[in-house]
């Protein structure tokens, strides 16, 4: 049986979206000489049809990366295992749900005792050689701190922990002392139509040209056509749910990945019955106004005119 993963164009010849299905990624030995233990999976990116982003599946097994800088953005989301990363020469020890922004320009730095592996997210886009990534050497040694998202230290770094993204547990009130930032629009959750999105890179971390979000559907939520002036990507984590784009269905599963480019419209359906969520990302960051385009806001408007069209003739 042959696979569908694979980037599908518009009628005018540019990509429309990407299909990554979990049993076709492969992970390869990543940046020889400036690492150990250390393999990838470019996902999304220039040479697959993106021209805003790169995705990038990420595994570290006893091993580390050594410190370096971008003249990119990059965030990143856990999905296992405990990363050491180096920030700034400080060391944080990270867990599953853990994420953050690395700005443009910033020494960073990876290390792992046993597997980790996280999704990584670049904007714009890295160039094929290489040559807007530096190294500065071996990465630190200095012992690292759990992540406390409560230290302003860690003003670049978050943790999406069970529960934040339940509405009615954000519906109470939150004791002085308890284990999460202060309660701001940084702990808000955007929920509507039984879909529930929860930021967790953008300006806030220092983001500046991508975002990173989660998004959970309720059973039978939807989303109708719409198309946007960016790309997306998705990481379906739990449950599943179909997506049409370009005219095309396909079911997405856990560790399956979709992208849609600039002007490809596209909807996503619950039909199962059951939970579903996954990461999104988006590139460049969206703007303040117009970041959706809804088909059938403008097929409204059209009936309109040709009814108002129509009485004018009668």
């Amino acid at each position: 049986m042959s696979s569908d993963s694979g980037t599908r164009h518009l009628a005018d010849g540019l990509p429309a979206y990407r299909l990554v299905r979990r049993e076709d990624i492969e992970l390869t030995d990543a940046l020889p000489g400036r690492s150990n233990g250390l393999t990838s999976s470019r996902l999304v990116g220039g040479a697959l049809g993106s021209t805003h982003m790169a995705l990038t599946l990420v595994s570290l097994v006893d091993g580390h990366v050594d410190e370096h800088v971008h003249s990119f953005e990059t965030s990143f989301y856990v999905l296992d295992g405990e990363p050491v990363l180096y920030l700034d020469g400080r060391g944080v020890e990270l867990a599953p749900g853990a994420c953050g922004a690395i700005p443009v320009g910033a020494p960073h730095a990876f290390r792992a005792g046993g597997r980790a592996r996280w999704i990584e997210m670049a904007s714009p886009r890295p160039r094929p050689d290489g040559s807007d990534t530096f190294f500065l050497g071996p990465p630190p040694d200095a012992a690292p701190e759990v992540l406390d998202v409560r230290d302003p230290r860690n003003r670049n770094l978050f943790l999406l922990t069970d529960g934040e993204m339940d509405v009615d547990r954000l519906k109470q009130g939150l004791a002085l002392g308890a284990p999460t930032v202060s309660a701001s629009m940084a702990t808000a959750v955007l929920a509507y139509s039984g879909i529930a999105v929860k930021m967790l890179v953008d300006q806030r971390l220092d983001a500046q040209l991508h975002t990173m979000f989660m998004v959970a559907y309720q059973p039978g939520a939807l989303v109708h056509p719409h198309d946007h002036p960016f790309e997306e990507s998705y990481f379906i984590l739990d449950g599943e749910v179909d997506v049409v784009a370009g005219g095309d269905r396909h079911t997405l599963r856990p560790g399956d990945v979709f992208w849609t480019a600039t002007g490809c419209v596209h909807a996503f359906y619950e039909t199962r019955g059951e939970p579903v969520s996954w990461l999104e990302t988006s590139a460049p960051a969206p703007p303040a106004r117009h970041s959706y385009r809804h088909e059938r806001d403008w097929d409204y408007l059209r009936d309109r005119l040709q009814t108002s069209e129509r009485a004018g003739v009668a």
